[in-house]
Order: C-alpha cells, then sequence, then structure tokens
C-alpha cells in the first residue's frame, strides 16, 4: 500500500463529465482505490479544485469537500519545508508554475510513490530529481 498524491485537474476532471480527462481521472482514481493506494491532496491544489464551485454557491464547495473526504483523500498542509522547497524547483525550472511547483513539493516533502497530473508542461520526474513517479493523463 504507497501514498498517490493528487493533483487539482485530476479532481476537476473527475467531477466534470464533460472534462477531456473525465475518464481518465475516473480510472486512476479507480485503480489507486482497488490497489488499496492511499490518496493525498496539496491544501493548494484543494483551493484549486475549489474556485470553479465556489464561483457556484456554498453548497457547490461542500460537494468537492465531501468528496473528497469520501475518496478518502488527506489534505497536506503547506508548511516552511514544503514551501522552500516549491521555491527551489520554480527557480530550477522556468517553466513551472508555482502552484504546480508546490504540489511536486508537497508529494516530494509527503513520500508519495506515485503522483497523478493532467498537466503535460510540467518537466520530467527525472530533471527535477524527484523520487516521486509522474502520471500524466
Amino acid at each position: 500500500m504507497g501514498l498517490t498524491h493528487l493533483d487539482a485537474g485530476v479532481i476537476i476532471a473527475f467531477l466534470d463529465a464533460d472534462d477531456i480527462h473525465h475518464d481518465a481521472a475516473r480510472s486512476a482514481l479507480t485503480d489507486a482505490l482497488d490497489n488499496a493506494e492511499r490518496l493525498s491532496l496539496a491544501a493548494s491544489a484543494l483551493a484549486e479544485c475549489l474556485v470553479g464551485p465556489a464561483r457556484r454557491s456554498p453548497k457547490a464547495v461542500e460537494v468537492v469537500r465531501t468528496l473528497i473526504d469520501r475518496l478518502p483523500a488527506s489534505i497536506v498542509d503547506l508548511d516552511a519545508e514544503i514551501a522552500t522547497r516549491a521555491a527551489m524547483l520554480r527557480a530550477r525550472h522556468r517553466s513551472l508554475k508555482l502552484p504546480d511547483a508546490l504540489v511536486l513539493a508537497t508529494a516530494e516533502q509527503s513520500r508519495a510513490d506515485h503522483l497523478i497530473t493532467t498537466d503535460r508542461k510540467w518537466p520530467t520526474a527525472k530533471a527535477m530529481k524527484l523520487t516521486v513517479s509522474i502520471q500524466r493523463l
């Protein structure tokens, strides 16, 4: 039983049947749960997941929060170590946006085995010198 860290795009795609990554996100989450993987999500990624629902209503936000609890996915708080690691990643890889660097740093600091994302613009784990394997949907 390992730890799989989720990027916001995976949750967003899972929730939106019209999203291009919906089927892949659903399949990836099902596989992780079938393999008894523990799931986690950076607090910063949770915020990303909640922007669209927050535009609709507090009830929509609660629906997303409930879904994440039911997966179950633990929320990893941002701390000074993660912030520092994210800054270092962002400084070395200029194409990497800070929200993405926060997700990557959280996965690495949490010692996740896998990170699932819908983002295809990230450098490779090898290029970033990360131990976490990255699965792109």
